[in-house]
């Protein structure tokens, strides 16, 4: 009953509001971080300054960063999802077909030395295995 009294239950919600505060600012400070090495758009110098500046001035730096380049970074997220999208199915499609390029080259081969296909076609296929 004592630590009931002496802390109320209004200061055990501004607790918990701060906690929720702190670890919002971890994952926002997270985000910003991800986003500076993410970038192709700024060079190695401006990210470390972005890097120095943030650690300096923690909440003023993720603020800032937001302010200034926040706008794209949605932008930046949405490319690097679509290429690991890319080559996720580019990896389940080449695990899928059970073959690698050189098998399917030689399946050309072989229909090509049978006379299945013509050599122009040999050559359009073999070019798209190849790309």
């Amino acid at each position: 009953m004592l630590f009931a009294s002496s802390y109320p239950i209004l200061d055990i919600f501004w607790t918990i509001f701060e906690f929720f505060l702190f670890f919002l600012w971890i994952w926002l400070a997270i985000m910003v971080f991800a986003d500076i090495f993410r970038s192709h758009d700024i060079g190695g110098g401006v990210k470390a300054l972005w890097v120095i500046f943030i650690i300096l001035v923690p909440y003023l730096g993720v603020l800032a960063y937001l302010l200034f380049r926040g706008g794209s970074m949605h932008e930046r997220a949405a490319a690097q999802a679509a290429l690991q999208q890319k080559m996720f199915s580019q990896r389940v499609q080449d695990s899928g077909n059970g073959s690698t390029t050189a098998d399917q080259l030689h399946k050309l081969a072989d229909l090509q030395e049978k006379g299945f296909i013509t050599d122009a076609e040999f050559q359009a296929e073999k070019a798209k295995l190849l790309s």
